[in-house]
Parts: C-alpha cells; sequence; structure tokens
C-alpha cells in the first residue's frame, strides 16, 4: 500500500476528442486506518445534456426515459389568458360601478386603450397596413402640436394617426385630435370621439391641451381637404388663416409636419351630389365607384397601403410672446409647415410601388 499510485480513471487526452471537459473540482479523500499513503479521488461534476448521452453511450448503460414536459408556451399561455380574464373583469367592474376617470373634455384614457383601440388596431395593422416613420421625432414629453394633410371622404385618417402614435411612441402618448362641428352633433359618434379625446377645432381648447403637455392633432385643410375630388388626390389645399400656428406660438411648442399616404384611394370620390348635401345638413355627399351603387356594401374602404411620416419638429419656443400677433409671421411658418408636408407627401409616392400592395 505504501507504494500504491493513483491512476485517473477519466483522461480527457487519451479520448482525443476536440471539446473541452467542465472543471473538475478536487476533494482530498479521508486517510486509511491501516495505511501511510494519502489516495486522492478526484470528483467530476454530473454530466448534462449532450455530454450525458455521451457518457451514457460510452459506459454501455440504457439510457433512462424521461416523461413528457409540457411545452413551456402552455404554462406561459395558460397563465396569460388568466390574467387577460381577470383583468377584462376588473375592467367591466369599475365600468358598472363608475370607478373610471373622464377630464374635463370627455377623454376615457381608460376605455381609449383597453377597448377602443383594441378595435381599430386591426383596421390599422391588417387592413390598411400602416407604415410608421419618423416617429422619433414626436417628443416623448410635453406638449406638440402634429399638423397634418386631410383626405379620404371619411376621416379615418385622424383615427390611423392616432393609433400610430399611440401605439409606436416609446413612452406610448396619446394624441388629442381636434375634429370639426359635424363630429360633435352627429349621435353616436359624438360619444365615441369624446371617449377618445377629440375636441373641437377651437383655440381655446387647443391652448389649454398644449398647456397641459398633450400631443394635440390638427388638420388644416377641413372639409377642403377630405371633400376634395380624386383629381386632386395629395395636392394640398389652403391652410386656412394660420390658427394653428398662432396657438403654437402662445404656448412655445414645437409644430410637427405629419404626411400621410394612402387615404386618398380608400373612397375616389368621382362626384359631389351637392343638392342632396344641402338637404342632408352635410358639406358634401361623395358619389364613388360603390357608394351609393353597393348601398350599405358600398361605404367599405379600399384596402389601400398606407405610410405616415412625422416630419423634423419647427421649433416656436425662439419667439417673444407678441410673435403670436405678426401676421407675417404667422404667413411664413404656416406655409413652411404646408410646403415641408407637400414635399413629403411627393417623396413618399415616389417611393411608393404600389396603391395596394
Amino acid at each position: 500500500m505504501a507504494d500504491a499510485k493513483v491512476i485517473p480513471f477519466d483522461d480527457d487526452r487519451s479520448r482525443g476528442s476536440g471539446g473541452a471537459r467542465p472543471s473538475r473540482r478536487r476533494s482530498t479523500g479521508s486517510r486509511r486506518s491501516g495505511g501511510d499513503a494519502a489516495v486522492v479521488r478526484e470528483v467530476q461534476p454530473l454530466p448534462t445534456g449532450a455530454a450525458a448521452q455521451d457518457e451514457g453511450a460510452e459506459s454501455g448503460e440504457p439510457e433512462q426515459e424521461r416523461p413528457p414536459q409540457p411545452p413551456r408556451g402552455a404554462e406561459e399561455g395558460a397563465g396569460g389568458l388568466e390574467r387577460r380574464v381577470a383583468g377584462g373583469l376588473a375592467f367591466l367592474r369599475r365600468r358598472l360601478t363608475g370607478e373610471y376617470e373622464v377630464d374635463d373634455f370627455g377623454y376615457d384614457a381608460e376605455l381609449t386603450d383597453q377597448v377602443l383601440m383594441s378595435l381599430l388596431r386591426p383596421v390599422y395593422e391588417k387592413y390598411f397596413r400602416v407604415e410608421v416613420k419618423g416617429i422619433e421625432n414626436i417628443p416623448k414629453t410635453g406638449g406638440a402640436l402634429l399638423v397634418a394633410n386631410h383626405s379620404g371622404t371619411l376621416p379615418l385618417d385622424g383615427l390611423m394617426m392616432q393609433v400610430a402614435v399611440h401605439d409606436h411612441h416609446p413612452a406610448g402618448r396619446h394624441l388629442r385630435l381636434l375634429a370639426a362641428d359635424l363630429v360633435f352633433v352627429l349621435p353616436v359618434v359624438n360619444e365615441l370621439a369624446r371617449k377618445l379625446g377629440h375636441t373641437l377645432a377651437c383655440a381655446e381648447d387647443a391652448e389649454r391641451l398644449l398647456g397641459q403637455g398633450e400631443l394635440v392633432g390638427v388638420m388644416p385643410e377641413g372639409f377642403k381637404g377630405i371633400g376634395k375630388p380624386f383629381s386632386e388626390r395629395y395636392k394640398l389645399q389652403r391652410f386656412g388663416r394660420g390658427g394653428f400656428v398662432s396657438t403654437a406660438l402662445r404656448q412655445g411648442v414645437p409644430i410637427i409636419p405629419c404626411s400621410i399616404v394612402g387615404a386618398e384611394e380608400i373612397y375616389p370620390m368621382l362626384g359631389n351630389a351637392k343638392t342632396l348635401a344641402r338637404l342632408l345638413g352635410f358639406p358634401y355627399f361623395p358619389l364613388t365607384p360603390t357608394f351609393p351603387w353597393l348601398g350599405p356594401l358600398g361605404a367599405v374602404p379600399l384596402p389601400t397601403k398606407w405610410t405616415i411620416q412625422f416630419g423634423e419638429p419647427i421649433p416656436t419656443d425662439g419667439y417673444p410672446p407678441e410673435a403670436a400677433e405678426d401676421p407675417m409671421l404667422m404667413f411664413n411658418l404656416t406655409d413652411q409647415v404646408r410646403e415641408q408636408i407637400q414635399h413629403t407627401l411627393y417623396k413618399l409616392l415616389v417611393q411608393r410601388r404600389s396603391v395596394f400592395f
């Protein structure tokens, strides 16, 4: 026993394998009672994975079968479903008990996030397949005025712009749109618009929202843009007297031009029944290839491919307070915003390969 040698029984060099073994931990074994030599044992970590299969193949031991494990996504999916159901029940309870908040304009943030945006999102993602560019130009905090072109016979472009800001902005910000008077006299539409955060297109409401640090969206073309004939598509109409510029100057917030391509073709307006529009109290009554000839089916928009691009901000905080009353300055800034939107529209149209794909 005094001349006993310790022979390593797992020598990596004798195997000739290129892979490196895990580092071994060494521990000193106890001395034998009758001997004077200390025997050092080598302790290896238990092999796992592919290494375990190699060890079993070399040792000739049969591989033990493990019981099938459920897929990882199954437990996560079940847990996610339970959380969604619990969240939905909690939402209904708050709705029934009135435990939710609505601001002075009627905006319901919880209903917008959980219901209204969920209804608009499939149209945004699957039907119009909106592509968003320049979302980084929208500030993370503080007020800003988003100015966009208006088109499409029905104002779906404003709704899609709301979804674009809400879903793509890193801070998940909400866009508060300034809407025309007609929106707030129509039944059902009035309530939904208020819940979505829309408010009357007047300087007082816009300044109040901007002063609260909100994102405010305005489409200065109004009915002139949304009701123009198809032959004048993507040609910006007059922007009014520049009231939106005066509002931005008073609050010192940046103006962000926004260009929308794709909305012009959803309802190609070939004619306008002006007599019928006057009888109904509408600014126009569109005649399209499908409406009113196909009845309610003609009101389904064409599935065009959209692009929404937010341009570089135009700062207004460097002007003195009295600048909001300077008509020449307002005219120049209004023209600058309009030209930037029009130039971006032409650029996007050149890049577009198809209206629908």
